[in-house]
C-alpha cells in the first residue's frame, strides 16, 4: 500500500473511498446510509477485526471511518497501531472513553475522535474535520522533515567546505565555488559532491 498517500489534492465528495470499521454489523449499515445520503457512493464496510490491517491494504481507503461501542484497552491500542501505520484520515467514534484514551488517539495520528457515538447526520461534517485535520498535519511534516533535510546538508557541505579549505587551501567562498563547480559538471546536488569529499577524507584519515 502507498503510505504516502495523501488526499490533500481529492475532493471531498463521492468519489473518496470510504472504509467503516464496526463489528456491529446493524449499526454499520446505519453508518454505510448515512454516507451515501451524504454523498459517498464508495462505501466498504468491515465488520471483523481479524485480519483488519491487510484489509486495509486491499480497499486502500480515502479515509476511515471507526465505530467502537465500548471498546477495551487492547481493541484501542489494536487500532491506534494501524492508524500510525496507514497513513490515512481516521474519524473514530467511541461511546464512552477515558482521557488516556484520547491522549493515546491524537498521538496516534487519529484525526477526529469523537465520544458519545455516531449519528448519522454527524457524518459529511465530522469526515470533512477528519480530512482537513490530517491534510494539515500531514503539510506539517512533510515541512519538518524539509527543514531537517535542508539542515543536515547544511552540515554536510560546510563540513566538505573545511575540508577543501585545509586540504588545498581554498577560502571558503572558492572551496564552495568548487563544490558547485563539480555539482554542475556531474549533474548532481551540492550536498551529494559534499557527501563525497567527506567520505573520502574519512578514508583518508
Amino acid at each position: 500500500m502507498d503510505a504516502g498517500k495523501s488526499v490533500a489534492t481529492q475532493p471531498l465528495k463521492s468519489s473518496l473511498n470510504v472504509l467503516v470499521i464496526d463489528e456491529n454489523s446493524i449499526r454499520a449499515s446505519i453508518i454505510e446510509v448515512g454516507l451515501r445520503e451524504a454523498g459517498y457512493d464508495r462505501v466498504t464496510v468491515a465488520d471483523d477485526m481479524n485480519g483488519l490491517a491487510r484489509r486495509i491494504e486491499e480497499i486502500n481507503p480515502d479515509v476511515i471511518v471507526i465505530d467502537l461501542e465500548n471498546p477495551n484497552r487492547d481493541m484501542l491500542e489494536s487500532i491506534f497501531q494501524i492508524s500510525r501505520a496507514v497513513k490515512r484520515p481516521i474519524a473514530m467514534f467511541v461511546d464512552k472513553s477515558d482521557e488516556d484514551s484520547i491522549v493515546a488517539a491524537v498521538e496516534a495520528g487519529v484525526s477526529a475522535y469523537i465520544v458519545d457515538g455516531l449519528k448519522k447526520e454527524r457524518v459529511k461534517p465530522i469526515l470533512e474535520m477528519a480530512v482537513s485535520r490530517f491534510n494539515a498535519f500531514s503539510r506539517l511534516q512533510r515541512e519538518l522533515a524539509d527543514a531537517k533535510s535542508a539542515l543536515e546538508e547544511r552540515k554536510i557541505i560546510d563540513r566538505a567546505k573545511g575540508i577543501l579549505m585545509k586540504m588545498r587551501g581554498l577560502s571558503e567562498e572558492e572551496a564552495f565555488a568548487l563544490l558547485r563547480q563539480t555539482a554542475m559538471n556531474e549533474k548532481k546536488k551540492i550536498a551529494e559532491i559534499a557527501q563525497s569529499v567527506v567520505t573520502a577524507a574519512g578514508l583518508l584519515m
